[in-house]
């Protein structure tokens, strides 16, 4: 590995940056996914930061299940952001379709349709999981560096 790729690896490592993006969710997961952001849970002491276009993003952070409306865009999303790109479910609907599994209209949780690296459970999910999850995905990724 040459010096330049092991910068880039640390300056990764060190401060991800997140998208937040809603595939149809009921809005409580959302709320404590900025809840994380805020001062009080502080999520940004580990170097994440919050960015609001896919090509910035390493890392994707969905909450809800996937419609079929959406579906398309979660795609395009995660094509749109640069390799590598990892993805974290948030929130039992997002990890398996939860209490709108079986909709006509939802097709399940994020992993029908993207690859999912860490799952965070919940109805909806605490801040505080949410960053121990966010944080056990920066250390996994180390571990795999």
């Amino acid at each position: 590995m040459k010096i330049i790729d092991k910068i880039v690896l640390w300056a990764r490592l060190k401060s991800p940056w997140i998208l937040h993006f809603n595939t149809g969710a009921c809005n409580a997961c959302d709320i404590e996914i900025i809840a994380a952001l805020t001062p009080r849970f502080d999520l940004e002491r580990f170097g994440v930061q919050l960015k609001g276009t896919p090509r910035h993003a390493d890392i994707l952070v969905c909450s809800g299940p996937v419609t079929r409306q959406i579906r398309d865009r979660l795609v395009r999303i995660y094509e749109q952001m640069a390799e590598p790109k990892f993805v974290i479910a948030v929130g039992s609907c997002a990890t398996s379709g939860g209490v709108f599994e079986g909709l006509y209209n939802v097709q399940g949780g994020i992993d029908q349709v993207i690859p999912v690296d860490a799952y965070i459970p919940g109805c909806p999910a605490s801040p505080q999981a949410i960053i121990d999850g966010v944080v056990k995905l920066i250390k996994k990724l180390e571990g795999a560096a």
